[in-house]
């Protein structure tokens, strides 16, 4: 009985591992989802239809419902509004004579800054999905190559070719997911098909032996029957011992018989056991295994892949974690949420590197003066968000007062001159009937109350 109980959380396990599996395919499909929404959000504007097209792919992606085939022709109607779009807007490789035509230089020109954006942006999703998704060897290679020049190039026919290839990229990680886990499931039901065909091997031999005892049990009652019978009738004690002998005999026969089922039952067991054993030790390793990729994927997707801190995801839940521990013991609990200051003009005077490089440094810089008990993540481009347990908003605020005075005395320099970054910050504590959201509103309205007044400095609710 033990050993069937074994085998029953070993059956168990296998099929937590099937759940496991099927959540990290669904976390990579919402990453793919996110990553869709917003590369539509950011491409929105250039004209109506394919403003009408890129609503149709975010109708699909909130309703669950994504046909690959339509998908793919949904695509193709993209790609064809674009070129349209392209062949709307030729340039003149003349100079502009009338100041009708400068200005429509002017609207070429901010047309392609915009274009610009929209590749960079999606080089940057598409950075964010090699971080968060597995993808064939073969299709990262294409997929990194595709981010280098999203990110790198500045001719728009090239960007254009790349921004239509991201959605055979995007459904090309879908559809590997799938197939992974399909796979999987596949593996999995090949391995309890064999734990069921021992199981059944055991009732059977079960079942085998429970006949033979019948068995041998009749043939000795039958035989001791006989005996009773012959030693009631027999008159001659040469007889009658004669008798008795062969009947002894017999029964001796039938015990040997049972005795021989019984060995080659035993062997037969033991030849099955120490081939499940092999089997159950494949299982486990490859469970190891996937939980350890299960664990890694997970890593992945609640981590920022610029700043290595938390991500929204991640942060969402901590939050609520927080939250609830809250409303059961009651200790002071400080939420703040920061925003650095001017960082568009960082961007735009020297680039997205240099951008990218404040963010670093910052975040690094906030993680480390903070403890472990504290919580920061990435909320979203130049904003992050910090939740202080068992401490007071007043002493938050000294906090992150300290905070603020060390990012702005932080070296930063591009071109060759130094440059200063800040940061404001909007601090709250929680409160008797606050719910998360309302919590998190009032911490946001108390940073734009310091951005109004003046910036670099923190305020509290």
């Amino acid at each position: 009985m033990a050993s069937e109980e074994s085998w029953k959380d070993k059956y168990l396990r296998e099929l937590d591992e099937s759940e496991r599996k099927e959540k990290q395919w669904q976390a990579e499909r919402n990453v793919l989802e996110r990553m869709l929404v917003r590369t539509s959000l950011a491409s929105e504007g250039q004209s109506d239809k394919l403003d009408d097209l890129l609503g149709q792919l975010r109708d699909d992606l909130r309703k669950q419902q994504v046909d690959v085939e339509r998908w793919r022709t949904l695509q193709d109607e993209i790609d064809r509004q674009i070129t349209l779009l392209d062949e709307s807007q030729p340039r003149s490789s003349r100079p502009p004579e009338t100041p009708k035509e400068q200005a429509d230089e002017g609207l070429e020109l901010a047309a392609d800054s915009q274009h610009l954006r929209i590749a960079r942006r999606v080089g940057q999703l598409v950075g964010q999905l090699l971080h968060q998704v597995s993808l064939e060897p073969k299709v990262e290679a294409h997929a990194r190559g595709l981010q280098k020049t999203l990110l790198g190039s500045n001719d728009w026919s090239v960007l254009r070719e790349g921004l239509d290839q991201v959605a055979s990229l995007v459904i090309e990680a879908v559809t590997r997911s799938q197939r992974e886990f399909e796979a999987f499931l596949k593996r999995l039901d090949e391995r309890l098909e064999t734990l069921r065909q021992h199981f059944s091997e055991q009732t059977q031999m079960h079942e085998s032996r429970q006949d033979d005892t019948a068995t041998l049990d009749r043939e000795i009652r039958d035989e001791l029957d006989r005996v009773g019978r012959d030693i009631a009738n027999s008159q001659d004690l040469g007889t009658l011992k004669q008798s008795v002998s062969q009947r002894l005999e017999f029964i001796g026969n039938a015990m040997e018989r049972f005795r021989n089922r019984e060995l080659e039952r035993e062997e037969m067991l033991a030849g099955q056991l120490e081939a499940m054993q092999e089997k159950v030790a494949a299982m486990e390793a490859h469970s190891d295994q996937m939980q350890a990729q299960v664990r890694k994927e997970r890593e992945r997707a609640v981590t920022d892949l610029l700043t290595q801190l938390p991500n929204r995801e991640a942060w969402q839940e901590r939050l609520m974690f927080e939250f609830n521990r809250w409303q059961r013991y009651q200790k002071p609990l400080t939420i703040c949420v920061i925003d650095i200051d001017l960082f568009k003009r960082v961007n735009d005077s020297y680039g997205h590197k240099a951008g990218d490089r404040v963010l670093q440094l910052v975040a690094r810089e906030l993680r480390t003066r903070l403890r472990e008990t504290d919580f920061i993540a990435r909320y979203g481009g130049e904003e992050f968000v910090l939740l202080l347990p068992e401490t007071e908003v007043e002493t938050a605020r000294t906090v992150v007062d300290q905070l603020r005075e060390r990012v702005a005395g932080l070296p930063f320099h591009f071109g060759g001159e130094p440059v200063s970054v800040t940061f404001s910050a909007g601090l709250t504590e929680f409160r008797d009937g606050d719910a998360v959201e309302s919590v998190f509103d009032r911490a946001d309205r108390a940073l734009y109350q310091a951005k109004d007044a003046g910036r670099n400095q923190t305020t509290s609710a």
